[in-house]
């Protein structure tokens, strides 16, 4: 027990500079795109003609369909082939957010939909625009719908993340791989990036939970 402890606080600040310097903000910068792809895509969907529909739903399609790690790889590997190259962590943040994206884009469709209909009839009557609704009405109410999944979602994309290694990226568990492969300790140190995980995801967890009772501290409870 003391060996491992002994070999965690040596590696510690190792798995930690790298989890600060790529996988955090590869985690919040393919989140942030993922936003506004999932905005996007979700009033594609519900708002737009036809082409743009059938569009947005092939999008959806692909990326839910296809696992993260194939589409890293057609990212990375196989857009050079009809020249497209991008450096591995642009490339991370694209196939991240994507991927995110399409998850996202039903969450945040789904929560438009549950806003009653009454809502815009009641926005109609005020002679607001179809814009003003939706800014000042649906969207309020949406977020705060949509809060949770969306944080399950960018949850799942920091896990997600672990896979970037495939793609030469020198991320948290890429660290954990190396520093395991030169002294063999396996279990202590998959052990101990695991840890760092659970601690980033329960931050996270926390910071939802604080912010779906702020966006709902108007709500009624019964």
């Amino acid at each position: 027990m003391g060996e491992t402890l002994q070999l965690w606080a040596d590696t510690l600040p190792r798995l930690l500079k790298a989890a600060i310097e790529v996988t955090v903000p590869l985690s919040l910068t393919a989140f942030a795109i993922a936003i506004v792809l999932a905005v996007a895509t979700a009033l594609a969907r519900l708002y737009l003609p036809a082409p743009f529909k059938a569009i947005a739903w092939l999008y959806v399609w692909i990326f839910r369909g296809t696992p993260m790690v194939v589409q890293l790889f057609i990212v990375f590997f196989g857009l050079p082939n009809i020249g497209i190259v991008l450096p591995a962590f642009t490339a991370a943040v694209v196939t991240l957010a994507l991927n995110t994206g399409a998850y996202a884009s039903e969450a945040v469709r789904a929560a438009i939909l549950s806003v009653p209909r009454g809502q815009f009839e009641a926005a109609q009557t005020l002679n607001l625009s179809r814009t003003a609704t939706f800014r000042r009405v649906i969207a309020p109410q949406a977020f705060r719908i949509a809060l949770p999944p969306l944080m399950n979602d960018f949850i799942d994309l920091v896990k997600g993340t672990s896979l970037v290694f495939a793609i030469t990226i020198t991320d948290l568990f890429q660290v954990g791989r190396q520093i395991a492969a030169s002294n063999f300790e396996y279990m202590s140190m998959y052990s101990l990036v695991a840890l760092i995980y659970l601690a980033i995801v329960s931050v996270l967890s926390l910071l939802q939970s604080v912010l779906e009772k702020k966006v709902s501290r108007h709500v009624r409870t019964s």
